[in-house]
């Protein structure tokens, strides 16, 4: 861990054996303590993809951030997933979602289910993976009797309910509530302020026990924060204002003292102690790690 935080790099860029290879070992050089592997059409295969960073690392927890549960059958997901956390020796951190992009689903021949039975089969898929665990027939065997430990991301009502009662680790997505299938959008604080005391309200005694993820969307690291605001401003087409964005949990822009102080701050105010960044900011976003060292 960096200081009181843990910090995830999730990949999603597809590459050759050598520099999938390459850039998992520098992310564990870098400091990073958790390495991720996407789960969307056109990116790495989660579970070889783990395997394999598993191979040429020795320290980092290895993630599916996260599944999207909706395309596996809990039975061959169990055999994976224990499969999996055997040939990492025990680093397995498992993600799952009930998974979101009305695309994805089209371009595999699949019906797009709605919310409702998309979450109910998330959670049929807990409760098998756990039945599966506790079963001494279950094989390959998890590395510890109670599995993985579990990762839920979402932001719905019954998936972060989900998350309370099963959950080791909750991933907040800092995003806004928007129709079923259509693209993501950032929320502003006050709505991640009421997600996360929601979940506090549903955890009851759990609350001490359980860690919130925040995935962060954006990381600019500049001595000019009003130019750094300016210019993803631009990126998203106009569609919030560089002060609007400045607010943006999901946000990272400033100086490394700056963005500490910024995570430092979302710790305090939400409770947010691991936070997982995307893959094409894994060298801008070194800084700060060593800032918080």
């Amino acid at each position: 861990m960096t200081g009181d935080f843990r910090f995830g790099i999730n990949m999603v860029v597809p590459d050759s054996r050598a520099a999938w290879t390459e850039k998992c070992r520098r992310a564990e050089e870098l400091g990073y303590d958790v390495l991720s592997a996407a789960d969307h059409l056109g990116m790495a295969p989660p579970f070889p993809a783990l395997v394999l960073a598993g191979e040429v690392t020795s320290r980092v927890q290895l993630n599916t951030f996260v599944l999207n549960t909706s395309f596996y059958n809990p039975v061959l997901l169990a055999r994976d997933v224990t499969g999996t956390d055997q040939f990492t020796g025990g680093r397995l951190e498992l993600g799952l979602g009930a998974g979101y992009v009305k695309e994805e689903f089209e371009a595999a021949g699949m019906p797009f289910p709605s919310a409702r039975e998309r979450v109910d089969h998330l959670e049929r898929t807990i409760t098998e993976l756990k039945r599966r665990y506790a079963d001494p027939e279950h094989k390959p065997a998890p590395t510890r009797p109670e599995g993985p430990p579990l990762l839920l991301g979402g932001r719905g009502d019954r998936v972060l309910t989900l998350a309370a009662e099963h959950a080791d680790i909750i991933g907040f997505t800092g995003t806004t509530k928007t129709p079923d299938g259509a693209p993501l959008a950032a929320a502003a604080p006050e709505e991640v302020d009421e997600r996360v005391a929601f979940v506090r309200a549903k955890l009851g005694d759990r609350a001490s026990s359980v860690e919130f993820n925040l995935l962060c969307q954006f990381v600019k690291i500049t001595n000019d924060r009003a130019a750094g605001l300016a210019e993803l401003e631009q990126l998203v087409g106009g569609r919030l204002s560089a002060a609007e964005i400045g607010e943006l949990p999901v946000a990272l822009v400033g100086t490394a003292a700056q963005v500490a102080d910024q995570l430092r701050g979302h710790r305090e105010r939400f409770g947010f102690s691991y936070f997982t960044i995307l893959e094409p900011f894994l060298d801008e976003f070194a800084p700060v790690l060593e800032h918080l060292r």
